[in-house]
């Protein structure tokens, strides 16, 4: 009986297009990488659309939006039904929210390369897509919360709090920040002037970390990291602290991207302050999600998903102690500008939101398509080790790097003059691109060993949709 089952056919189908878009976004991150590191040696030199200012925010809406935004949709429509023992609600709308956000990154790969662009940051697609994107945000929040609505459990589960937040924040961010005139179908302009526009952009820029980047991923930690390591987590009470602290704390954090700028003191001050109280509820999510192994700390030597998920936590916690600490003026005034803030933000990209997404979807595959486990389970440990050595080149480089740019760009002789010209600073960073590209390359290896893996499980295989527990069915 159709009522009698989870809606699992959109979920599968988030669940490989976050696999393809993955993939896709961060080859454009290694060529990007590539033409940083050899800016004369490749054949796209003088070609607008492979530019590097062209590239690299087709890059970051497609690592963000597309693959981690794929990631979202196919886990919190899996776990909603789940934790909630009910079908997805309105199953056409949320077929509607696959296609819409499908041709919503169909049409950013179009534009971007095109150089149709607001030129906001995370935010640079053009009106019409930005409308696109609106709709289909609320068709996501309708089957979410309807979800969620008709559950056959009292107890909503924590990991729905962090998705629902997640989704209705986004909305707000979204709508606020991309209100604009339009005076051609592919150009307007923002309807925020100066100094505005930027605390708007980065009220928006840092909660789309904030939200899309971590509330819907912890989402995706509170329940398969659980589910992985077969015990309950650690602290419940400490999950729900860890909700509201985080929720109520980071939406004043965004001033602290617009440090010695000409946005008022006191709001930039504001924002480093908060940052810095951002530090309690992250850790606090981090060791409840970690300590969830208590009593199951064997598992980490064989079991290479909750490799994933686990060091994907510790990335998490790195990440989330070092930007506070970026947001202090003194140190802010050495990183601002300089690759440190790079190698903070894949740190981030790549070792939480890219780990923890690629554990989740080792686990869910195969339940997906009836199998008992992948179809290797040497190659998720391979592409653990592959992963994992790649973002530590890629940070590491990056963290040495902006450090010595910083030192460049501020050493004054004893006369006052600048001891080094920008270019110097350019020329030694050379080494360090070479090593990034390098880190890079190798996480998108271990992408495409992913698809090979995921390819195999689901060949041959037959799509499942398993059975609503008869006591809440009825």
């Amino acid at each position: 009986m159709e009522s009698q089952t989870y809606n699992y056919k959109v979920v599968r189908q988030f669940a490989i297009m976050t696999v393809v878009w993955g993939i896709v976004g961060m080859l454009v991150g290694v060529i990007v990488a590539a033409q940083l590191a050899f800016p004369d040696f490749f054949l796209w030199d003088g070609i607008s659309f492979l530019s590097y200012g062209r590239l690299r925010p087709l890059h970051t809406n497609a690592v963000i939006f597309a693959f981690g935004g794929s990631a979202l949709f196919a886990t919190s429509y899996y776990v909603v039904q789940r934790t909630c023992q009910t079908r997805l609600f309105a199953g056409p709308l949320a077929a509607f929210t696959f296609w819409g956000w499908q041709l919503i990154i169909v049409l950013a790969a179009i534009t971007l390369p095109l150089g149709i662009t607001t030129s906001k940051e995370y935010a640079e697609l053009e009106w019409p897509i930005d409308l696109l994107i609106a709709v289909v945000w609320v068709a996501y929040a309708i089957v979410f919360f309807g979800t969620l609505a008709t559950r056959k459990v009292s107890h909503i589960y924590v990991a729905n709090w962090f998705y629902g937040a997640f989704i209705l924040t986004v909305a707000l961010l979204h709508i606020g920040n991309s209100m604009a005139m339009p005076v051609t179908l592919t150009k307007s302009y923002s309807l925020y002037p100066g100094a505005i526009d930027a605390m708007v952009q980065w009220w928006y820029g840092h909660n789309a970390v904030g939200f899309f980047l971590t509330a819907g991923f912890l989402g995706m930690m509170y329940y398969f990291v659980p589910k992985q390591a077969g015990r309950p987590v650690y602290s419940y009470r400490l999950s729900v602290v860890h909700f509201w602290a985080l929720i109520s704390t980071y939406m004043w954090a965004g001033p602290h991207h617009l440090h010695y700028t000409a946005l008022p003191d006191w709001t930039q001050s504001l924002g480093m302050v908060f940052s810095l109280i951002l530090l309690a509820p992250s850790w606090g999510g981090m060791i409840n999600g970690i300590m969830t192994l208590s009593g199951a700390w064997h598992k980490l030597r064989t079991d290479p998903i909750l490799k994933f998920l686990i060091v994907s936590l510790s990335f998490y916690g790195m990440s989330t102690f070092e930007g506070p600490m970026m947001s202090i003026k003194t140190v802010n005034a050495l990183s601002h500008y300089t690759d440190w803030t790079v190698g903070h933000v894949h740190s981030g990209a790549l070792g939480w939101v890219a780990m923890v997404s690629i554990g989740s979807l080792y686990y869910l595959i195969p339940r997906l398509f009836g199998k008992e486990g992948m179809f290797s389970g040497k190659l998720v440990e391979l592409h653990f080790w592959i992963a994992t050595i790649g973002v530590v080149l890629y940070i590491a480089a990056m963290w040495i790097a902006g450090v010595m740019q910083g030192l460049m760009w501020r050493a004054i002789n004893a006369d006052g003059t600048l001891t080094y010209s920008f270019i110097e600073s350019v020329a030694r960073t050379y080494p360090y691109y070479y090593v990034r590209l390098i880190g890079g390359a190798l996480f998108l290896v271990g992408m495409l060993f992913m698809a090979y893996n995921v390819w195999k499980t689901v060949a041959g295989s037959r799509a499942v949709d398993d059975a609503i527990p008869a006591a809440a069915a009825h």
